[in-house]
């Protein structure tokens, strides 16, 4: 060969090589670029199967690496109890999230899919994640600084576990307690609910100055995107109805359910989900003046609106009875993912034949696609769509645990303290000879946490998850030598013959969620009634109600000495302690009103039957035994203690009447 031949096939190589280079650059995995720039690119790059691939959102128990590749699809998640196997470590859950992830990474464009799970009350689904108070419970303690760190917790533990989306905050205003979900309500009150978004800034972190207004941010790999819900309108039901139908005009929406949406925009929240209810008659899955008009045009929404779990469906009743015309009805309404969560070919099937044949136009599809990669760019899914093992000991750490007793004690609200005024009963003493614990929810973690904890509906017992019992809290509060007896049922003759200094009942509602909680009685679960009863009517008594919302309670309280409103606490039962026995005292305030039957329901602030048996923002404050302490040993202006000065008056006072 030739010297010019050599150098010919050199340049020849050199200019090969260098077309290489310049054919594997493409925008939009080039991180320098602008978000905008990098979504334009990529939607030029997709096929319509592609497209529709990154609208589908399917569980886990249906997909495969596979899957994932060949459909392109873009999102995953895990419904309640949907768990690679039961007691699941953080590392398990990474694993089995990173083999999906790869799946995605692997096909055509590489586009990952992003996980998503119901962290409704901390990372709930999962053994050992800390499980913090209800919504109810957080509304209680008036504190949005608070919950913006219960946020940050919630963030870290779900990161740990490799998944980088949660379906919370729930930003319902429930204003008919009969609705099961209203534990998942903040308050009665919507500026209550505005308050409460500040998790939103927790969970995906603080919007940094130069940010624009509405824009999704997540702020990097400690942080997870957010989802509102339910738009909306779902906490006002005719008679608390679950995925019933909302009556109201616009000004009523507007200036109660709307306004934490408002807030959760300017937030950055990334995305919202569409309620299973309906407005004025109409399915808020179908609503296109309300999603696509007022949601992402008048608000100007800018990340993507999903669908409740199989939401698309129940456009028609029975649900999927009609079901091209419900993904019709939905996509065009301005939903941009679909919570499937199972039989995806269906949809994909559908959605791409009303596509193909100018039923749903591409430039619906192209907003939609357009919004989710805006989302997937915008929280670093594309620089790190693999999660690591670093942040596996944050799972259920000691940190977020001190975090969830914070939350629980300032969730208590005392509704009563002692039968006649200056007879108060709390705070307990500690150094009690023997006292009785009854009740069933007393040594219960799955009462005590409630719905969505472990399982969709909850659990009883103390086996499915790690945490700490009201009855376990009382023993390691109490002195070593008080004995504490703990009977779930006692009857009233063993009570009378104990010789108890003083008893606590803890009793409420059973776990529920959803439809599953609809109530038209709002009855305590028996036994709870008789405990009371038994227990209450023999000796000195404080009650602690585990409950997702008010319930009937007005028949029992002349029996009681102390009440207590603990909603659904959690695995932190060291929160209740801590105030019954005036390590901290209680600051908690009534977020609902609580009714006296159920006859009057619904009834909010403001209205005009308004005739409550504890009013909305009621609840007694008291200090705790240190301040307390403090206070009455506190110097006076020349230095020595009141006390003092008071013993020292006494004793002078006695000697000169001769009665010393």
């Amino acid at each position: 060969m030739s010297r010019d031949l050599v150098a010919l096939v050199g340049i020849l190589w050199l200019w090969c090589c260098t077309a290489m280079a310049k054919a594997e650059y493409v925008k939009y995995k080039d991180p320098k670029q602008p978000v905008a720039v990098r979504v334009k690119d990529l939607l030029s790059r997709m096929t319509l199967e592609e497209k529709v691939g990154q609208m589908v959102q399917i569980d886990r128990i249906v997909a495969t690496a596979d899957i994932m590749k060949t459909y392109s699809i873009g999102s995953l998640l895990s419904g309640g109890g949907s768990t690679p196997h039961p007691q699941a470590t953080a590392e398990d859950w990474v694993n089995m999230v990173n083999e999906f992830q790869n799946g995605s990474l692997s096909s055509r464009l590489g586009i990952p899919m992003i996980y998503g799970i119901d962290a409704v009350h901390g990372h709930n689904n999962v053994y050992n994640a800390t499980i913090f108070p209800h919504n109810i419970g957080l509304g209680a303690t008036r504190d949005p600084q608070l919950v913006k760190r219960i946020g940050a917790a919630t963030a870290l533990e779900v990161r740990a576990t490799g998944i980088p989306y949660v379906f919370a905050p729930c930003i319902a205003v429930c204003r008919d307690p009969r609705w099961g979900r209203c534990y998942e309500s903040y308050s009665e009150d919507h500026k209550i609910v505005q308050e409460m978004t500040e998790i939103i800034l927790g969970l995906q972190g603080d919007i940094p100055a130069n940010s624009r207004k509405g824009v999704p941010y997540v702020g990097g790999k400690n942080k997870v995107a957010a989802c509102a819900k339910h738009f909306v309108g779902d906490g006002g039901t005719t008679n608390g109805i679950n995925e019933n139908n909302t009556v109201i005009d616009m000004h009523g929406l507007l200036s109660i359910h709307m306004p934490a949406y408002s807030d959760s925009i300017i937030k950055g929240v990334s995305t919202i989900m569409v309620s299973y209810s309906s407005l004025n008659g109409e399915k808020m899955h179908a609503n296109h003046s309300l999603i696509t008009g007022f949601l992402k045009g008048t608000l100007k929404f800018k990340g993507f609106v999903i669908s409740d779990w199989e939401g698309i469906d129940r456009i028609t009743s029975p649900p999927h009875s009609n079901y091209s015309y419900s993904v019709q009805a939905g996509i065009q309404a301005g939903i941009d993912m679909v919570m499937l969560p199972f039989n995806f070919t269906e949809f994909i099937d559908d959605l791409t034949y009303l596509v193909k044949n100018n039923i749903i136009p591409m430039d619906r599809i192209d907003d939609a696609v357009a919004r989710i990669l805006f989302v997937k760019f915008n929280m670093g899914l594309f620089e790190n769509p693999l999660s690591d093992l670093s942040l596996v000991n944050q799972l259920g750490n000691q940190a977020h645990r001190d975090l969830a007793r914070e939350a629980v004690r300032k969730s208590l609200v005392l509704l009563k303290n002692g039968k006649i005024a200056n007879d108060s009963l709390l705070p307990l003493s500690k150094k009690a000879s023997k006292i009785l614990v009854a009740g069933s929810h007393a040594d219960n973690l799955g009462y005590q946490c409630g719905g969505w904890t472990i399982t969709w509906q909850g659990f009883s017992g103390n086996n499915y998850t790690r945490g700490t019992t009201i009855l376990s809290a009382i023993t390691s509060t109490v002195d070593p030598k008080t004995e504490v007896v703990y009977r779930e049922n006692p009857d009233g003759d063993f009570v009378k013959s104990s010789k108890f200094d003083y008893a606590i009942v803890v009793v409420g509602e059973h776990p529920y969620t959803e439809s599953a909680g609809d109530s038209l009685n709002l009855t305590m679960a028996d036994p709870g009634p008789y405990v009371i009863s038994n227990v209450c009517g023999a000796v000195k008594c404080i009650v602690v109600v585990i409950s997702g919302r008010p319930i009937v309670i007005e028949p029992y309280v002349s029996l009681i000495d102390a009440l207590v409103a603990a909603w659904l606490p959690g695995t932190e039962g060291q929160g209740v302690t801590d105030a019954l026995f005036g390590d901290y005292g209680f600051s908690g305030k009534l977020p609902r009103t609580w009714f006296r039957t159920v006859d009057q329901l619904p009834m909010n602030v403001g209205d005009s039957h308004y005739d409550p048996l504890f009013p909305f923002g009621y609840g007694i404050t008291t200090e705790s035994v240190p301040s307390l302490v403090s206070r009455s040993t506190s110097a006076g202006v020349d230095g020595r203690p009141y006390i003092l000065i008071f013993m020292v008056s006494l004793f002078i006072s006695l000697y000169f009447t001769g009665e010393f």
